[in-house]
């Protein structure tokens, strides 16, 4: 996003991007018995109640921002264990990403053919924006470093020993996050996510 005309053109892929993000995350945890998403009015498509103003005005100037997290208490899950619940609840929102990614991909697929009318242009290239903003945040938040998702759904899969690291690295999580970003490292990881998932979600298109 290089102006503000991208950046117009994005800003409701990115409304819209992280909304459902959050809402997953609340929407899960609820599912599994923690009441505080719904509590705190978390579960909802509003994009108010999960913008954070700071971290939304450094989208504008730095192009890298962050939305409100999803607060969690997951000794309230019922039936499942605290490690497996928080890498549900983790998964959901990268998982809710991927899912908005291919409904574009797949309406820009479907509505190809047809571009030649003016308002189906105007749609697809509006779609095209949705499906690369939450392919690049589902990518981002997998990287496995706090307080990113993957560092969750990470701690979920390994054994005690492994998720009781990843925990303890939470204190570090920022600095870590922060010296990648500045570094360009976190570029160097999630970009070939990115493209993985691009290519995994473009095949699955294509047998539909």
């Amino acid at each position: 996003m290089n102006s503000l005309v991208d950046m117009i053109i994005f800003l409701p892929a990115i409304l819209i991007a992280i909304t459902f993000h959050e809402y997953a995350h609340g929407r899960v945890a609820y599912a599994l018995g923690d009441d505080t998403p719904r509590l705190q009015g978390r579960l909802t498509i509003n994009p108010l109640p999960h913008i954070d103003w700071v971290g939304f005005l450094m989208l504008f100037i730095f192009h890298f921002g962050w939305a409100k997290p999803v607060q969690v208490n997951p000794y309230n899950f019922k039936g499942i264990s605290i490690k497996q619940g928080m890498m549900l609840v983790s998964l959901a929102g990268p998982g809710m990403n991927l899912l908005l990614a291919f409904i574009g991909m797949l309406l820009i697929r479907l509505l190809g053919p047809y571009q030649a009318n003016e308002w189906i242009w105007i749609t697809v290239q509006l779609l095209q924006p949705l499906v690369t903003i939450n392919i690049i945040l589902a990518a981002f938040n997998l990287i496995p470093v706090p307080p990113l998702d993957g560092s969750k759904i990470l701690a979920g899969l390994l054994p005690d020993s492994g998720t009781h690291f990843m925990y303890a690295l939470e204190q570090y999580g920022m600095l870590i996050l922060l010296l990648l970003i500045v570094t360009g490292m976190a570029s160097r990881i999630f970009l070939p996510i990115a493209g993985f998932l691009y290519g995994l979600l473009n095949a699955l298109v294509f047998l539909i």
